[in-house]
């Protein structure tokens, strides 16, 4: 069945079964390949996108669903220098990087929702992301740090800590 669905800001038209995961639509028929499958039942948050700015897990909501804008993290940025991006960058936060797109997109949520985000607001928020490679303290502190660069309080310029250093 053809479904349209404006995807970081273009319309676009898919020929998919009703009970296609939003993920799959993304990645294997308009090439989105920067959401990630992680767990398949909504778990991990591998796999987060946002629809109409809130941020949901693609993998378990099926394209029959899906009603107003998706944005992936290629549609974050086009020239990836979000806030979120350049924090994440500045921090270094990936070590194998798999969960990174998902943990970026929730981020970007929170910051858009809370401007200055608390620790425990953070965390919170954070919870549904899971990071096989442990690295919640660098995530805190990139977002941290990009809700000082959005608005205004700081640049993305490393802050002097040294890889692996949490």
């Amino acid at each position: 069945m053809p479904y349209a669905i404006k995807v970081n800001g273009t319309v676009r038209t898919v020929e998919a079964p009703a009970d296609m995961p939003l993920l799959w639509v993304l990645r294997d028929l308009l090439d989105l390949p920067g959401t990630k499958y992680g767990c398949g039942i909504g778990q991990c948050g591998a796999c987060t996108v946002h629809l109409k700015g809130t941020p949901i897990r693609s993998c378990s909501l099926p394209i029959s669903e899906v009603s107003g804008e998706v944005t992936t993290i290629e549609g974050l940025s086009a020239a990836a220098n979000h806030p979120v991006q350049q924090a994440w960058q500045a921090v270094d936060v990936p070590q194998c990087g798999y969960c990174q797109a998902g943990q970026i997109m929730t981020a970007a949520a929170l910051l858009t929702k809370t401007p200055k985000p608390t620790d425990a607001q953070i965390d919170a928020a954070m919870s549904g992301n899971l990071c096989r490679c442990a690295t919640y303290l660098r995530i805190r502190e990139a977002i941290h740090r990009a809700s000082a660069i959005a608005t205004g309080a700081a640049s993305a310029a490393p802050g002097g800590r040294s890889r692996g250093e949490e």
